[in-house]
């Protein structure tokens, strides 16, 4: 059985997409996939995989697709949260656009969807956010909240870090505006940055402000030329996540090798692909990026962690809830 691929360290030559670096890992193997495999990059290397058994926190495989730790950290003032854990499974999203926001108004409340419901530095939640968090697919806005959430209370505790969240609304502009000139003078500067995070959408219609049905995560690893896919539906996403690495090459300037991980937690209805973002995002940050020292390698696999969504959409109300009476003290 083949070793799973690995990533090379910052000073390796970047890859190519048609070389095969050697195993480092100390933490989790690929284990194949439930879904049916997403068509191959012809120039990418094959993905191999090995069979392990399903728990919700062990890993003991010897390897794994890996990237370099964000830079070498003092230890935070507090233990950052841990993520919620649950079931894999899958399920079949269907490619129309998500219905909330067309049956919000049968839902019989006298307060408007648009009503803003809480104003947290960037970001302006409304009713609509609140209602499609507790149980329908997630809005822009609810990613958005969180990683501006993210970045406010947790990237703090570790100011050496150089990573990057990049909002929806950035990531959409990315893959859909032809003119790359446009697109540099929109996005952060890079140059700096060690990692970066962008939730994809499978949006195609660009004046289609409902569009897309799927969420799925992209993590790029400027350090180590590599663009991490975790897809919750498979490799329903496959071809955006492809693009977006893509673009992100060009706005870098260096290649970028695309892995759809296909071990990646899945999903087991219709609308928790956000939920899985969000938890996959603020895992990999924390658990994986802030907690090694600088070039040490980290394993990128998620393969047999459980995603517990229904615990994600409470504990993301509960901070909302929370930072919602904090301004209403200061109000009063």
């Amino acid at each position: 059985m083949a070793a799973a691929v690995d990533v090379r360290t910052t000073s390796s030559v970047p890859h190519t997409g048609a070389d095969r670096p050697s195993s480092t890992s100390r933490f989790l193997a690929f284990r194949s996939s439930r879904h049916q495999q997403p068509p191959r990059d012809p120039g990418s290397p094959n993905s191999t995989s090995t069979s392990s058994s399903i728990s919700s926190v062990t890993s003991a495989p010897t390897s794994s697709p890996t990237a370099t730790a964000a830079t070498q950290l003092p230890s935070p003032s507090s233990s950052p949260p841990s993520t919620s854990t649950a079931k894999s499974g899958h399920w079949s999203e269907s490619r129309l656009s998500m219905p909330f926001r067309k049956m919000a108004r049968h839902f019989g409340d006298t307060l408007s969807p648009q009503q803003p419901y809480l104003s947290y530095h960037d970001i302006l939640l409304t009713y609509e956010d609140i209602k499609a968090l507790k149980n329908d697919w997630l809005t822009d806005n609810n990613i958005a909240f969180w990683e501006e959430w993210l970045e406010r209370e947790i990237l703090p505790k570790y100011p050496q870090a150089r990573i990057c969240l990049l909002r929806p609304s950035m990531t959409f502009l990315l893959m859909k505006e032809p003119d790359m000139r446009q697109i540099r003078s929109a996005l952060p500067d890079f140059s700096k940055t060690t990692h970066i995070f962008l939730p994809i959408n499978d949006a195609r219609n660009v004046a289609q402000a409902e569009g897309g049905s799927h969420w799925s995560l992209l993590l790029v690893s400027a350090i180590d030329g590599v663009a991490f896919h975790y897809d919750s539906l498979g490799g329903a996403n496959y071809s955006e996540g492809r693009l977006a690495t893509q673009k992100m090459s060009e706005i870098l300037g260096r290649p970028l090798r695309y892995l759809n991980l296909e071990d990646s937690p899945q999903q087991e209805n219709g609308s928790d692909c956000g939920v899985f973002v969000c938890i996959l995002m603020r895992h990999l940050l924390i658990k994986r990026l802030l907690s090694a020292n600088a070039r040490e390698k980290v394993s990128m696999s998620m393969a047999n962690k459980l995603i517990d969504s229904h615990g994600g959409r409470k504990e993301m109300l509960k901070i909302i809830e929370s930072l919602r009476k904090e301004g209403e003290r200061r109000r009063s």
